[in-house]
């Protein structure tokens, strides 16, 4: 009888055991699928936040030539400055990784930055109803650009501070993910939105 009831709690022990690991087995795969959903998350997440990024650069480089045209007008002798605009935004349009961007708008930047210091010889030109509009249009642009900017780099930042976190960081070299590039500007004088002065 001892030795039956010895049996029945060495049985009771193991099936403990086996509830303890299965509850651990389980709790792990729960975990690394609700992981592998929040890098599924926050990829998509900073996607869309680059893809609203590419939207106000699209607007400002559709924006730049009516600008250009309308300055064309009355700057007839500037067309280095008007060039050097319209191959900036070339490569911009043909930039297509966050990296490409990022360099682009620096030139594009560049560019509007020299391009606006033209406009201030002109002072009838700054009476121009057209010029104005145009210049409040691109002021607008260039601060929805900086909110997306901001925006996407702090998804950015979730994402590569999840990616590079022990245990997460597990999860994320099974998906073969990799950090993220920030949406930066190279120089300290491009991080500053483009001046639009009337």
């Amino acid at each position: 009888m001892l030795n039956l009831l010895a049996i029945g709690t060495g049985a009771l022990v193991g099936i403990i055991a086996a509830v303890i690991v299965l509850v651990i087995v389980i709790a792990v795969i729960v975990w690394y699928i609700k992981t592998h959903n929040a890098f599924v998350g926050l990829d998509a997440q900073t996607d869309e936040a680059f893809s609203t990024i590419d939207v106000y650069l699209k607007k400002r480089y559709d924006l730049i030539p009516n600008i250009v045209e309308t300055v064309k007008g009355y700057a007839k002798h500037e067309s280095e400055t008007f060039i050097k605009v319209t191959e900036a935004r070339s490569k911009a349009v043909s930039a297509s990784t966050p990296e490409e961007k990022a360099a682009a708008d620096v030139q594009m930047t560049q560019a509007i930055r020299n391009f606006n210091m033209v406009m201030e010889a002109y002072p009838e030109l700054k009476a121009n109803t057209s010029f104005l509009d145009l210049q409040h249009q691109l002021k607008a642009i260039e601060g929805e650009l900086s909110q997306s900017r901001k925006y996407y780099n702090a998804t950015v930042k979730v994402f590569n501070v999840k990616l590079g976190s022990f245990p997460s960081s597990i999860v994320g070299r099974r998906m073969k993910l990799t950090k993220k590039p920030f949406f930066e500007v190279a120089a300290p004088e491009e991080r500053e939105n483009v001046k639009v002065q009337f």
